[in-house]
């Protein structure tokens, strides 16, 4: 008997095999959840709709979360499927390359409130449509990362929009709570993804991640996925309104000693 026997988790933003969203799409498959799977363009179906088929998800939909009716779509397939959404998963972020590397200050208006809109004001939009199915409660998690708290060059627009996440998290949580629909983020380590690729640097910051944290390990999506089951499950039914840290203790972490650091990156 699974944790999540008779449990629908709805997960956007899969893109590969090497996206958070699928590995938590396979914890949460193993402990008997239905899957059910959003990406966000057509390109990537070629790769999404395999995955999904590998954990038997009836509901795989391509959907832009900018776009109203793309989004009422996938609810509404939700809705005639399955009546219900126990779970959802928001594994959702993108910044234009423009905004991401150079100088903080030299963000336009406009890359800014894109990443913004889709990588937190998405998880609104989301909730707002997934609240009428979620008819017994239920979780709702996000994906957010440490730059949100502290400085992490070249993240730049997507530091904003995941600190913003995580706000939308305490506020959803705050409206959310009488029907015991729980709401949290997690703040997952560096992880090598299709997104992240995207951030240049990002080698060295693996790299350096691994050498800070206290357990001197990198997390993998195996690691997120086994927290987002412990989300998903009636095991966290008390916990809401949280950024819970998946780091190997990375965040913790204030001075360190330079040189030794520095020895270990280049190593």
């Amino acid at each position: 008997m699974g944790l999540l026997d008779g449990k629908v988790a709805l997960i956007f933003g899969v893109a590969n095999k090497n996206s958070i969203g699928w590995g938590i799409a396979q914890a949460l498959h193993r402990e008997g959840a239905t899957i059910a799977l959003s990406y966000a363009m057509e390109r990537l179906e070629r790769r999404v709709r395999p995955l999904g088929e590998a954990v038997d998800a009836e509901v795989i939909v391509q959907a832009d979360v900018t776009n109203a009716d793309e989004m009422d779509a996938v609810f509404e397939a939700m809705k005639e499927k399955y009546g219900k959404i126990d779970i959802l998963v928001h594994s959702v972020a993108y910044a234009g390359r423009d905004e991401l590397g150079g100088r903080f200050i030299d963000l336009s208006r406009e890359g800014l409130l894109q990443a913004i809109d889709i990588s937190a004001v998405s998880l609104i939009e989301m909730a707002r449509r997934a609240e009428p199915l979620m008819v017994d409660g239920g979780s709702i998690m996000s994906l957010t990362y440490h730059a949100s708290q502290k400085v992490v060059p070249n993240y730049n627009a997507m530091a904003i929009a995941k600190a913003t996440l995580e706000t939308i998290t305490m506020y959803l949580a705050s409206d959310l709570g009488e029907k015991k629909i729980r709401v949290n983020s997690i703040s997952a380590g560096a992880i090598k993804t299709l997104s992240a690729g995207g951030i240049p640097g990002f080698r060295d910051l693996l790299k350096y991640a691994e050498a800070t944290a206290p357990m001197k390990e990198l997390v993998s999506q195996d690691d997120v996925g086994d927290l987002a089951l412990f989300l998903a499950s009636d095991l966290s039914r008390m916990i809401t309104g949280e950024v819970i840290y998946c780091d190997a203790g990375y965040h913790i972490m204030g001075y360190t000693d330079p040189d030794a650091l520095l020895e270990q990156v280049e190593d």
